[in-house]
């Protein structure tokens, strides 16, 4: 049953202390809901894992190969919840990457149904009940009190208890009843509760549960209305408080009680109302929110067929639909779902986007039909839609009142647009061809919201100051001349949020900047100020006092500077002005001498100093007091400081109480740092660039004991003439340090800090003088050694991955195994079985290694071996089951693949060969069964030619990629094996044409990949296999021009082509 609190206990365990303990590598949250697609849900697990959106296109083998790549050797949590799928075969597609974890990773579901659980061969069961009487009290009371908690009289709990049997013991009812009933304090309202008919539905035949139907019911009108829109979202879906209230704005769902009050202000007291009656809850996801699937439900049950989501309801009648919305990934059904045009008074049309997945979809032949059918349309987007224009028929849709066309490929905008009179926002972001906006924009006078971030316009179109409801401006470009628009129309708008300003350096007359009246803005939070850098600075005066005309308001939250000219800041910088600033960034004021007292913010939390070059000396001034400055700050950041020499901190006593993390870059004449290790709470400490530095002693420490008691991560790099690091006579520093990083410190001599107990990071690169080191770091999981000949450090059992660069000890080592295994499989040092590494990354450093021993590695799972100039074999004398991935690179001695590889390696499914000229053939038995992705570069491009031999019978070959030669044409007729699904070619400078023959055959091949082939001018006459889905291009300049929509002449060979991405050149 759903409102169990699956989730919640879910939550619980995810962010329980004690799995932090357990330390996992990597933890993930997903949710699945209804639709379980497993590129979908692979996709998201390895978007979350890598904090970006993977463009891998459909290829669900090469989405399956990246995310076993991240987690191969890592010990993972995975939380996959609210999971339907009851499909046995899908699990199983889904478990393929997951399979190859560490040991000890853990996966976590929460599902309704028994039968998932059954078909995923769960370990272990928990099923949750409903919660006990004096439980589910305590649930309700929490919320219906909340803060308050007055005594009862014995009446109201009587009436209260009786109530909380009718909730069945369901977290979610009662929480959301307990809401409801905080807003209804009196007896009668508690009675009429208790006497309403909904708690007589029943629960087993409906998805609706009476506790949540009713608190509905006791919702006022605006709210309900606002709610039931929300139906139109799928479930799970994450989405901003902002865009939620512009979408109840442009419904004119708000309705506005007084003038003085904004819309955006009380729509926002809507949210926040909806929020503390539990209908919305905060995501795991920062500044976002989502709606509990039975909630989810909920709207879609009160608002019958006004919502329609495509491929999920079944509306009765269409012609009652006001409000229709469709997931992207199902644009296949938008082109012959003709019945929609029976919804003659259709309101809204939109794509959503599950799991954040924006994906561009096929809408460009719908559009003519939208602007013509559906003439009642108040919000229209189009967002990620293949549409490159916009056609003049969009003016006749009169009641529009939103329009976003961001992520598509227009390059103007009709002039038509300018009479949608009742327009309010409209969005052009990520239309990065887009060179202007209309020049009568002026004319949309209920215009609210202008945003056209990431693209070509740097014009504003004149009389912009007319628009005078227009609240946000995503940017202003100030004018030069009479005939631009000037930053004095800004002083006519009354906006809100974020705004930035560019070319500050066109403003004649610094009281035009006195006129935009930012000062007055009291609604604008964050606000960018910015100088072109490659003027020719004629004026510093000037700048001063337009800077000095520029002061926000004291409610300004977050501020940027960038390329001023001026010698010194404003004092409204630093006074009681910005007492709110939280973040502050000043970047490039190059001929500024001295810094403000930044250290008076009270709330200053981020503060990052860049690119000036006429700061010499940072001393008191810059704190601005002797005692508690920058008493917020949290994060602070120096960088491309060309002649700063000296941070003199004598005197200042308490600065920096809450600072976390510390970044000084690029400062070559700094000459020393301050006692950093006294800061109480710094985490993360990284210094680069500091050339001036020759040695760091115990003053860097600050104490002779318990210094730098909370930092977790630790970095030098570039540090070219720093000779010492003196750590003697200091105990017990660094006892919470997890990674170490050393980079390019070529002149530093003697040892490491010793005792580093919690170190599971260590990087050592280009230290070449570091002596043996009587470090002790017991947990060790990755260590990267790096040209540092004499460092030698004892790896212990829990190292998972090693990568060792250049000459080194480790790398020595590997090549007397080498030699004692090409004499004697008996002769081995005792210390030289790996038997714990799971991963090894060779790039050098090799030269005399001859025989790798495959065999001292038996957990090894992937292995890439590079630039081992002498390495003619791999020993293997058993099998290695764990082996999934093998890398071959510029190893030009290199005689062969291991023997017997197709019975040894029976795990191995990814397979690199790269500029290995002498390995002429494949190992006699061919490859092994279980290969997916391989790929051939170079001087080993040639065994392409014997691939489909060496695979036999074998049909699991998906992934292959090729190039690095020197030919006009590819691939040759019948190299190819039948059963590819992706084919990457990169990396041709000579290649002209696609050989047409070599690819007719590719039946299965879904994803074509073209990679840096300049000269590459045209796709085959005949076109591409038709069962090609995604065209990628990356630097094929001639190609992409012949393929441009709708124009390129090989465009019609690849219209019926779903997603096409033409990048670079």
């Amino acid at each position: 049953m759903g409102g169990m609190g699956k989730t919640t206990l879910a939550q619980h365990v995810y962010n329980n202390p004690r799995i932090v303990e357990a330390k996992f590598d990597i933890k993930v949250w997903v949710c699945v809901s209804d639709d379980f697609d497993v590129l979908m849900v692979t996709k998201n697990i390895l978007n979350k894992i890598t904090n970006s959106k993977d463009d891998s296109g459909d290829d669900l083998e090469m989405v399956h190969g990246r995310l076993k790549e991240k987690l191969s050797g890592k010990k993972y949590l995975l939380v996959l919840d609210d999971v339907w799928n009851e499909h046995r075969d899908q699990w199983k597609a889904l478990q393929t990457p997951l399979k190859y974890g560490a040991k000890g990773s853990k996966i976590l579901v929460t599902t309704r149904s028994n039968k998932v659980a059954s078909i995923m061969h769960s370990n272990e069961v928990r099923g949750l009940k409903q919660l006990r009487e004096d439980h589910s009290w305590q649930v309700f009371s929490q919320h219906a009190f909340q803060d308050d908690y007055p005594e009862l009289n014995a009446e109201l709990k009587d009436i209260g208890i009786k109530i909380v049997e009718k909730c069945h013991g369901l977290p979610l009812a009662l929480e959301t009843v307990g809401c409801l009933l905080h807003k209804k304090p009196s007896f009668s309202q508690w009675e009429r509760v208790l006497k309403s008919k909904l708690w007589e539905l029943p629960i087993e035949d409906s998805k609706i549960i009476p506790a949540l139907l009713l608190s509905y019911y006791h919702l006022p009108s605006h709210l309900k209305r606002c709610f039931a829109q929300c139906a139109l979202f799928p479930k799970d879906h994450k989405f901003h408080k902002e865009s939620l209230i512009q979408f109840w704005v442009t419904q004119n769902f708000v309705q506005c009680s007084q003038q003085s009050n904004p819309q955006e202000e009380i729509g926002e007291q809507y949210f926040n109302d909806l929020l503390s009656r539990s209908f919305f809850q905060r995501s795991s996801r920062e500044k976002y929110f989502v709606m509990h699937d039975l909630l989810n439900d909920l709207a879609k049950y009160v608002c019958g067929d006004i919502c329609f989501r495509l491929e999920v309801d079944k509306p009765k009648s269409i012609s009652k639909v006001r409000h229709f919305s469709f997931v992207s990934q199902y644009d296949q059904y938008l082109d012959g779902y003709e019945s929609l045009y029976h919804a003659k008074r259709l309101r809204t049309f939109m794509p959503t986007f599950p799991g954040q997945h924006m994906r561009r979809w096929g809408g460009r032949k719908l559009v003519d039909k939208l602007f013509s059918k559906f003439k009642f349309l108040r919000i229209l987007s189009l967002s990620f839609c293949d549409l490159q224009e916009m056609p003049d028929s969009v003016g006749n849709l009169k009641h529009l009142r939103s329009l976003d066309l961001s992520d598509t490929g227009i390059k103007k905008l009709p002039d038509s647009t300018c009479f949608l009179c009742n327009l309010q926002v409209l969005k052009l972001n990520h239309c990065y061809l887009l060179e202007e906006l209309p020049s009568n924009l002026h004319k949309l006078t209920n215009l609210r919201c202008l945003e056209f971030m990431y693209t070509k316009v740097r014009k504003m179109p004149m009389h912009i100051g007319k628009l005078k409801n227009l609240q946000v401006l995503s940017s202003f470009y100030v004018g030069k001349g009479s005939d631009n628009c000037s930053i004095q129309q800004l002083g006519e708008l009354n906006l809100h949020g974020r705004l930035p300003i560019w070319e500050l350096q066109n403003i004649v007359n610094p009281l035009d900047a006195l006129a935009a009246d930012l000062k007055n803005k009291t609604h604008l939070l964050d606000l960018e100020l910015e100088w072109d850098a490659d003027r020719n600075l004629d004026d510093s005066i000037k700048e001063r006092q337009v800077l000095e005309n520029l002061q926000p308001s004291r409610h300004l939250k977050k501020l940027s500077i960038r390329n001023y000219g001026g010698a010194q800041f404003p004092s409204w910088l630093s006074d009681n002005s910005s007492c709110n600033v939280v973040s502050l960034s000043l970047k490039d004021c190059k001929y500024c001498l001295c810094l403000p007292p930044l250290g008076l913010l009270p709330r200053l939390k981020e503060l990052s100093i860049e690119g000036f070059d006429g700061i010499v000396s940072i001393n008191a001034d810059f704190f601005g007091s002797r005692s508690s400055s920058f008493a917020s700050l949290e994060t602070l950041e120096f960088c491309q400081m060309k002649e700063w020499e000296e941070w003199e901190c004598k005197g200042v006593t308490g600065a920096f109480p809450r600072l976390q993390r510390l970044f000084i870059v690029r400062c070559p004449k700094l000459k020393g740092l301050p006692a950093l290790g006294l800061l109480p709470f710094l985490k993360e400490l990284s210094i680069k660039g500091l050339d001036g530095i020759v040695s760091i002693n115990a003053d860097f420490f600050g104490s002779s004991s318990c210094s730098f008691t909370s930092l977790e991560s630790l970095k030098f790099s570039d540090m070219k003439e720093w000779e010492e690091w003196e750590c003697k006579g200091v105990t017990g520093a660094f006892p919470r340090l997890q990674r170490l990083s050393m980079e390019c410190c070529p002149k530093l001599k003697g040892h490491l800090p010793e005792q580093l107990c919690h170190l599971n990071y260590l990087k050592i690169s280009g230290c070449q003088q570091l002596v043996p080191s009587a470090l002790s770091a017991p947990d060790i999981h990755q260590l990267y050694l790096a040209d540092c000949e004499e460092l030698q450090i004892d790896h212990p059992t829990t190292l998972k991955e090693l990568t060792i660069e250049g000459h080194n000890v480790e790398a020595a080592l590997l090549e007397q195994i080498g030699r004692n295994y090409s004499c004697s499989n008996n002769n081995i040092p005792m210390h030289s079985c790996y038997d714990f590494l799971l991963s090894l990354d060779i790039n050098g450093g090799c030269d005399s290694l001859t025989t790798f021993p495959l065999d001292i590695f038996p957990i090894l799972r992937k292995i890439f071996i590079r630039k081992c100039p002498n390495l003619k074999r791999i020993s293997q004398g058993q099998a290695h089951n764990h082996l999934q991935s093998l890398g071959m690179r510029e190893c030009p001695q290199l005689e062969s693949l291991p023997e017997g590889m197709h019975v040894l390696l029976p795990s191995l499914d990814r397979l690199h060969i790269e500029d290995c000229p002498k390995v002429e053939m494949f190992p006699e038995g061919g490859l092994p069964s279980n290969l997916k992705g391989m790929g051939l570069f170079g001087g080993s491009y040639k065994l392409i030619y014997l691939l489909k031999s060496a695979l036999g019978g074998n049909h699991s070959l998906e992934r292959l990629s090729i190039g690095g030669v020197d030919v006009e044409c590819l691939p040759e007729e019948g190299v190819l094996p039948h059963s590819l699904v992706n084919l990457w070619i990169r990396e041709c400078p000579d290649l002209k044409r696609l050989d047409y023959k070599g690819l007719c055959h590719l039946s299965s091949l879904k994803t074509l990949h073209l990679v840096n082939c300049p000269r590459l001018q045209c796709l085959p006459e005949e076109g591409l296999p038709k069962s090609i889905s995604t065209l990628w291009t990356y630097n094929c300049p001639l190609l992409k021009q012949r393929c441009r929509e709708p124009e390129g002449e090989d465009w019609p060979k690849i219209a019926h082509i779903k997603r096409v991405s033409l990048h670079g050149g």
